[in-house]
């Protein structure tokens, strides 16, 4: 890669942002294409995050993803935002189009590409169960009630949370799908599970080797299509699941096609997913030799 004056600067907000593997995706898929782009982390404190969008436009750089903190907060410094990134409060993606900050959230999109195209589950009127309340929950919940889902049962670690997504659910997607809640503490409770067809760990839990099992894998029903986002190494619930021949991914293709969608907003080009998908592969391999 030679980077000169005419090269288009895309990258990435976070604190911290020093695991971000997105760098990597896009590099590669920039070098692969033969684009003149350069994708750089930018550790952005909470504190900071106003004037580090404000830069979008002074270094006249193409956008940025937006990572945790503040895929919430950014909406307040946007000049657009995109639907359905509206409706979900979150922003992951900003293209930065003839002076004006445009927001999108491509993480429902890219769970739902990876869902279909490696899983071939089609969520229309099945049912889920989501674990979590944080932007990964919230992405895929509003992803899956595109698809015709037929209901969706919701718990989480923190109950108020859990609340605050249901009510967002409920307040923008009105009477497309049937939502519940249930008490993190009657998740294991007889019959919650008995008619699942989807089952979704959309936490954190499971990122470390010997993390608990947020769900008791034995109430899966005989069908049930297991997906963890976690997607740094096969998870003790993808071990579950494995072990009951039960259907299952992790969320490297999560994060693969979240990124492509992303690529796709700034290039207008379609992203070498294969290309992407090799190069997180040679990385994790990398990790587990170093390791």
């Amino acid at each position: 890669m030679r980077i000169n004056s005419k090269t288009k600067i895309v990258g990435i907000f976070g604190y911290p942002i020093v695991h971000s593997l997105s760098p990597v995706l896009h590099n590669a898929a920039f070098a692969k294409l033969g684009l003149d782009f350069v994708y750089l982390s930018f550790p952005v404190k909470p504190e900071d995050l106003e004037d580090a969008v404000k830069a979008i436009k002074s270094l006249n750089m193409v956008g940025v993803n937006v990572t945790i903190p503040h895929k919430r907060k950014v909406l307040d410094y946007l000049d657009e935002v995109d639907h359905q990134a509206r409706m979900m409060t979150s922003v992951n993606t900003i293209l930065h189009q003839d002076g004006r900050l445009i927001g999108y959230n491509t993480d429902g999109e890219g769970f739902l590409e990876s869902l279909r195209r490696e899983g071939e589950f089609d969520p229309q009127g099945k049912r889920a169960f989501v674990i979590g309340a944080g932007g990964a929950a919230c992405a895929i919940s509003f992803a899956l009630v595109k698809t015709g889902i037929k209901s969706i049962i919701l718990t989480n670690r923190t109950p108020e949370k859990a609340k605050i997504l249901l009510e967002r659910l409920k307040k923008n997607v009105k009477n497309q799908c049937k939502f519940s809640l249930v008490d993190f503490s009657q998740r294991n409770s007889p019959g919650i599970m008995d008619k699942v067809d989807l089952f979704i760990n959309a936490t954190s839990v499971g990122m470390h080797a010997g993390d608990s099992v947020l769900i008791n894998p034995d109430l899966f029903p005989s069908n049930t299509f297991v997906y963890d986002v976690v997607y740094n190494r096969k998870t003790e619930l993808l071990k579950e699941a494995e072990e009951r021949n039960l259907p299952s991914l992790g969320g490297v293709g999560m994060l693969v096609y979240q990124a492509t969608l992303s690529f796709k907003i700034w290039t207008s080009r379609k992203a070498p997913i294969d290309e992407m998908r090799n190069i997180l592969r040679a990385e994790f391999n990398e990790h587990k030799v170093k390791g």
